[in-house]
């Protein structure tokens, strides 16, 4: 999940959890007696420990977790740092688990936990072929794997649209610069899935977030519409003042890539313009690489700061208006930090700014 959000739990129903049905897993670990079993939520995108339980003489352990009606939770079962179960529960849900430490389990009672395993199952063999593939350099097949993946995942949402178990689907990647679903147009395919899940689980937690993923790759589908569209230049141009306060324009800036970056001075991405972006921008300028940096902080003295603080020494602007700037919808940016490529005045693609893997990548790519 690139650019995922962390969201409150289903509001106050989970306050009310107490007072609906009870879930309860039963479970047993082979071969392991007297040993910690870790229960963890999935909280959209890190996990949260609800509790550790201990097994008993012959390996078996209960847990109830307190689940709210209307909010099924993906729950999952780790033996030290081993996940050994995954499970998708809603609220009255009685599973019975067996597992073993090497990551093989069987559940009884749950069919949308059944749904997910056979969803883990198969990404996990997707990871292990395209892995075997990669090792021998065999690009034909590996595309045509990938292709495969792809179509049976689209058919498996597309069957599943009311099912939680399709939104991890969504999310899954086949590395860390590269999703399953990277298509400009799979932003409709997020929307129509989001469309189906909120009349099912409007409180849910993993629905808003993939409604929030759907309205950003929506954004950027209709962005590049825009783009294809614009009769002069293949962007939306700004005139901003930078730190001196004279106006810079992003049309002015005569680069083969231009890099629009929008960001702000928070210290996570300070330690990123510092530890990434600089060395990145030293080794590419002198081949025709620039930024374009757009900080949408609301205090221009601090923004000011930051770019003397740092020497940041590419073109450095500020639209004190923050989430209210006009570029922030014409853009479609939904978080910080977002930016774009534009290659030869034409958007060329997004920049994920937490990987400078990437960025180094298409930028030796393109210079």
């Amino acid at each position: 999940m690139r650019t995922a959000k962390i969201f409150a739990v289903c509001g106050t129903a989970l306050l009310l959890a107490a007072c609906g049905p009870k879930t309860v897993i039963d479970g047993t670990l082979k071969d392991k007696a007297d040993a910690p079993v870790v229960v963890k939520l999935l909280d959209v995108n890190k996990y949260q420990v609800l509790d550790t339980v201990r097994t008993d003489a012959s390996g078996a352990f209960s847990y109830k977790p307190e689940l709210a009606e209307g909010c099924p939770e993906f729950i999952y079962l780790f033996s030290g740092d081993k996940k050994v179960a995954s499970l998708l529960l809603s609220a009255g849900d009685h599973v019975s688990v067996v597992a073993d430490t090497l990551g093989n389990y069987t559940v009884e009672g749950s069919d949308e936990s059944l749904l997910l395993q056979e969803v883990e199952n198969a990404y996990a063999q997707f990871l292990l072929d395209m892995d075997r593939l990669a090792a021998r350099e065999d690009d034909v097949e590996l595309s045509r794997r990938y292709v495969e993946y792809y179509r049976r995942s689209v058919r498996y949402v597309v069957e599943h649209s009311k099912s939680l178990t399709s939104v991890p689907v969504l999310f899954q990647r086949v590395n860390d610069g590269l999703g399953v679903f990277d298509q400009p147009t799979d932003g409709l395919l997020f929307a129509s899935v989001c469309d189906s899940l909120k009349t099912v689980y409007p409180e849910s937690r993993y629905v808003k977030a993939l409604e929030r993923e759907a309205a950003r790759r929506t954004n950027l589908m209709e962005l590049g519409q825009r783009f294809r569209e614009a009769d002069q230049i293949g962007f939306f141009d700004m005139d901003l003042p930078g730190v001196d306060g004279k106006s810079i324009k992003l049309s002015g800036i005569q680069s083969k890539v231009v890099m629009v970056y929008f960001w702000a001075s928070t210290a996570e991405q300070k330690m990123f313009n510092m530890d990434a972006l600089i060395p990145i921008y030293n080794d590419f300028h002198g081949r025709g690489f620039e930024v374009y940096a757009v900080s949408l902080d609301q205090d221009k003295t601090a923004w000011a700061s930051a770019v003397r603080n740092q020497h940041l020494p590419w073109v450095n602007v500020c639209d004190t208006r923050g989430a209210d700037s006009p570029y922030v919808g014409l853009y479609g940016v939904t978080s910080l930090p977002t930016a774009y490529f534009l290659l030869d005045g034409e958007i060329d693609g997004t920049a994920s700014v937490s990987d400078a893997a990437s960025i180094r990548k298409y930028l030796q790519s393109k210079l």
